[in-house]
């Protein structure tokens, strides 16, 4: 069963038009974010095995993350755009400094996959931004960020 997560505070409207100006930096810390987003999982799966529903669940996940990861390379690609280096995710950073350390590992685990969730939530209203922004300027993109948020819904 999905839930969807309801974020506090949306994205500042502006945003969108920001990301527009330079879509090789968004393009870049996307393939990144969908990277980090697969290695998130395997590290959980190796952190959990004896959870097999979360395994599963999980190696479901690495394999859609993976695939996104593959589509904005691809994409960076047709652009002609480089792959570039990952930059350091402030809101991610903050986000992970509430991840509890020690203690025990149901709590460790609960704590990840809550902000795994807010990173996700929020990756999918940006998508939806980019989405709605970049029709009538760059419609394949737009419909490739479509095609994204519908995954990531």
């Amino acid at each position: 069963m999905k839930t969807i997560l309801k974020l506090k505070l949306n994205s500042d409207p502006r945003w969108a038009d920001l990301a527009s100006k330079n879509l090789e930096e968004i393009l870049v810390d996307h393939a990144y974010c969908e990277q980090k987003a697969a290695s998130t999982g395997i590290s959980l799966i190796v952190h959990y095995p004896e959870k097999e529903r979360l395994v599963d669940e999980l190696t479901a996940l690495v394999a859609e993350e993976w695939e996104h990861f593959d589509r904005v390379v691809k994409e960076l690609r047709k652009r002609n755009l480089p792959l570039g280096r990952p930059r350091r995710d402030e809101y991610v950073v903050q986000l992970m400094a509430h991840v509890r350390k020690g203690g025990p590992r149901e709590r460790q685990l609960m704590d990840q996959l809550l902000v795994s969730s807010l990173i996700e939530a929020r990756s999918c209203e940006r998508f939806k931004l980019l989405w709605l922004h970049l029709q009538d300027r760059d419609p394949e993109l737009s419909q490739f960020y479509y095609e994204l948020m519908a995954s990531e819904a």
